[in-house]
């Protein structure tokens, strides 16, 4: 199976020059966590812009101080497995498509899962592919909180317990980034500095006034924004039929049970898509 045969290419994009704002609205209108960026007037593909590149970077409204450059790239004819390796090999979730210097498409690790997986017939268990070490916290955690223990862990979701302890949702960067703005803050710093000569020698003072942007959250916390219907797996369900499961609910990871319905994994898309390099 070749990119061609799976890749979107209905393209959302961003240009340069551009700035974040754009491309926030972008990714929040179309719900994608990532978008390619082209130069004006050309469909020249010249990086790609993610969500955790604007949180990362609060303080730079321009699109090309922010954005990846030289992305990784794929062809319309180059096999799914090799697209699949180079994910992999660069924890990367999209790639963009390039023709004759110009972008044509787009493939992501959920378009492998969705289109590719799921209609094969691989027989592992999840939990061949599962992440161990996932991070979880309590329901009523307020949400700037929670943003930092999945920042912490690096990954792009975050699993929500009840006071029982039982799964009770689950939050994605997308969620956090819908429940967020940009502000700007001014903090005050008194300088001092010493002039050269003997010691009754006065010293002469300043006042530094340094304006810095950050994400900032509304006033709730993780249950008032968590997805509560969550899709589960079992760690014996196979990677074919989670690939189905994450086809049908259009969602990029699933959280995986015990027998005894005990949370003990997390798998995402891009932890599927091995299967194709195996």
């Amino acid at each position: 199976m070749q990119v061609k045969d799976i890749m979107s290419d209905e393209i959302h994009y961003v240009k340069v020059p551009g700035n974040r704002t754009s491309a926030l609205s972008l990714m929040r209108e179309t719900n994608f966590s990532g978008v390619p960026v082209v130069k004006e007037g050309t469909m020249n593909l010249v990086g790609i812009v993610t969500r955790s590149d604007l949180v990362d970077n609060p303080d730079e409204e321009q699109i090309a101080l922010i954005m990846t450059r030289n992305p990784v790239t794929t062809s319309p004819e180059e096999d799914v497995s090799e697209v699949a390796m180079k994910m992999l090999e660069n924890n990367i979730r999209r790639v963009p498509v390039v023709e004759n210097d110009e972008l044509v498409g787009i493939i992501t690790s959920y378009d492998l899962v969705a289109t590719a997986i799921s209609e094969m017939d691989i027989t592992d268990p999840v939990e061949d592919y599962m992440l161990k070490t996932i991070p979880t916290t309590w329901e009523m955690t307020p949400l700037n909180i929670a943003f930092e223990i999945m920042r912490f862990f690096n990954l792009k979701v975050l699993l929500a317990l009840s006071k029982d302890g039982k799964l009770s949702g689950v939050l994605t960067e997308t969620d956090f980034i819908k429940e967020s703005e940009v502000v700007s803050e001014r903090t005050v710093h008194n300088t001092s500095v010493g002039t050269e000569g003997d010691k009754w020698s006065w010293d002469s003072k300043s006042v530094l006034y340094v304006t810095k942007n950050h994400l900032k959250f509304l006033d709730k916390n993780v249950k008032d924004v968590a997805t509560e219907n969550v899709i589960t797996a079992t760690t014996r369900t196979t990677v074919t039929d989670c690939a189905k499961k994450m086809r049908q609910n259009n969602i990029e990871q699933i959280p995986v049970t015990n027998v005894e319905g005990e949370l003990v994994g997390l798998v995402r898309a891009n932890d599927l898509i091995k299967a194709l390099t195996d």
